[in-house]
């Protein structure tokens, strides 16, 4: 039976005209299916829904969600990622489960340093938004220097178009380009411009896709944009509570050590 599915043309380009055509005539599209964003049933029979394409080095996986949560689109994750992912989807070894958890950024000038970042919702204008704090191990030098200058994490992302922030009480502004992989119901990368106008490319990836909770995905799929605060290195720490991170937020506002942007969710 025919599925009501959006292949786009870079998922057909990867996976070819013939493939293509046969998941349009639901030769090899499921009927039912498990939304890879929102993690809630799906039925591309009566509902528009979407191929996903993750495309590591060696392997690739197609999965389906809502047309309503993302777009048809393919997304280029690390292999190991991807291996991570077709082990969750296949009952294999689990991800690591917690609120926090660190990736090595894309282009980070030295080896020593990787990104943690931690999710919670945070309260603006009474309402909550889904928030991710990114704050690395160590300084981050300019790319191809010595890192002689110090830290320049925060100025690395003002050029990027990350805003300063002074006071948490007001949604930072989008960031266009750079969006949110939430897949599987788990968080998996940020991403950013791909070059060339290419596809995206991961700034920040998790070595295991990270378990948020069902509180900061249901605000995740209801706005559709994620809060994204940056601080160098010893700035906030892992911080136990909601509150709490909140409160070393402000703190970093407070001395001009944090930046910030909104970015839609991948795709989107």
């Amino acid at each position: 039976m025919p599925r009501m599915l959006d292949v786009s043309e870079d998922v057909r380009a990867e996976i070819g005209d013939a493939e293509a055509d046969r998941l349009l005539v639901g030769d090899n599209a499921p009927g039912s299916y498990d939304c890879t964003s929102c993690r809630t049933p799906g039925d591309s029979e009566q509902e528009r829904t979407s191929t996903v394409l993750f495309v590591g080095d060696e392997t690739a996986v197609l999965a389906f969600a809502h047309a309503t949560c993302i777009p048809s689109q393919v997304v280029q994750v690390a292999e190991e990622q991807l291996q991570g992912a077709v082990r969750s989807i296949t009952g294999g070894e689990g991800p690591d489960v917690g609120g926090s958890g660190a990736g090595r950024p894309q282009d980070a000038p030295t080896e020593q340093a990787v990104l943690g970042i931690t999710s919670g919702l945070v309260l603006i204008d009474d309402e909550l938004h889904p928030a991710l704090v990114v704050e690395p191990t160590g300084a981050i030098a300019r790319p191809g220097t010595d890192g002689s200058r110090g830290d320049e994490f925060l100025q690395l992302l003002l050029e990027q178009g990350f805003h300063p922030v002074h006071r948490t009480d007001q949604v930072p502004a989008v960031l266009h380009g750079w969006s949110i992989l939430l897949a599987m119901g788990q968080l998996h990368a940020v991403l950013q411009p791909g070059t060339g106008g290419g596809a995206p490319v991961a700034w920040w990836q998790a070595h295991a896709p990270l378990q948020v909770t069902e509180g900061w995905r249901t605000a995740a799929n209801k706005s559709q944009t994620v809060l994204v605060f940056a601080a160098p290195a010893g700035s906030i720490g892992q911080q136990p509570r909601e509150d709490l991170l909140r409160d070393a937020l402000d703190r970093a506002a407070a001395k001009g050590l944090l930046v910030a942007a909104a970015m839609p969710l991948a795709g989107t």
